[in-house]
């Protein structure tokens, strides 16, 4: 600590003594962020046995929450602790990595640094992902055969649709699109999805068996249609002529 005149070092330890005080009057008069209390006391039941999880999930989100900032204060305090153990025994403000002396600037800015700039831990961020994400992704995961074209079978995403025909507790909160007016269409790509055809004008457009037109069934699928604008040269026409032999009849 040669490097670090006595002043310095004076001011130094008293930021750090008045840190730890800070934090040690902290955790007294908030009495360990309530965690000297039990969870029973704090909500008022005798047993949590005849409860379902979620009743608590607000007092655990607490409970989780407090211990967390508890755990960042007592790293703290012992950070502290260490710098003033070094002070007492001459290698505050030497690197132990390089042996270089720490800059009086630094030391001033972050007193408990054990480390010089070049020589402090680098905080990675990890790229890694959990494991679950591969079956969530895509949505329904490897049961999803949407985006393989060798498949068109029931996956994962019809098995989910057979099932949401029951209903579920889902809110318009969690559905996919953004305008939701009713609850009837909370399903997913329910509007998308036609039984028996694959094509929405196979839905209304009746053919014989050499796939020549020979009737229009205008139902809600062929109005639909109708209104998107989509086959009106050909369709239309046919409407127009079928209403012309019902007049001439």
């Amino acid at each position: 600590m040669q490097h670090l005149t006595d002043s310095q070092l004076k001011h130094l330890r008293s930021l750090l003594e008045e840190q730890l005080q800070s934090l040690q009057h902290k955790d007294q008069e908030n009495d360990s962020y309530g965690l000297d209390e039990s969870m029973r006391d704090e909500s008022g039941e005798l047993s949590l046995v005849d409860n379902h999880p979620g009743d608590m999930a607000t007092e655990m989100y607490e409970r989780e929450k407090d211990l967390m900032l508890q755990n960042h204060d007592d790293h703290r305090m012992e950070q502290i602790r260490d710098a003033l153990e070094r002070m007492d025994q001459g290698t505050y403000g030497i690197c132990p990595v390089c042996d270089k002396p720490i800059s009086y600037e630094r030391l001033e800015a972050v007193p408990t640094t054990e480390y010089c700039v070049e020589d402090s831990p680098k905080h990675h961020v990890s790229n890694y992902r959990p494991v679950e994400e591969h079956f969530l992704m895509p949505p329904f995961g490897r049961t999803s055969l949407d985006e393989r074209e060798d498949q068109n079978g029931f996956d994962g995403e019809d098995a989910w649709q057979a099932v949401e025909n029951f209903g579920t507790s889902n809110t318009p909160a969690m559905a996919e699109g953004n305008e939701i007016h009713s609850y009837n269409e909370m399903e997913i790509e329910a509007s998308e999805e036609l039984e028996g055809c694959v094509e929405p004008l196979e839905a209304f457009v009746a053919t014989d068996m050499y796939g020549n037109l020979i009737d229009i069934v205008r139902n809600q699928q062929y109005r639909k249609y109708m209104d998107m604008g989509e086959g009106i040269d050909m369709y239309q026409l046919a409407e127009e002529e079928e209403d012309e032999e019902d007049y001439l009849i």
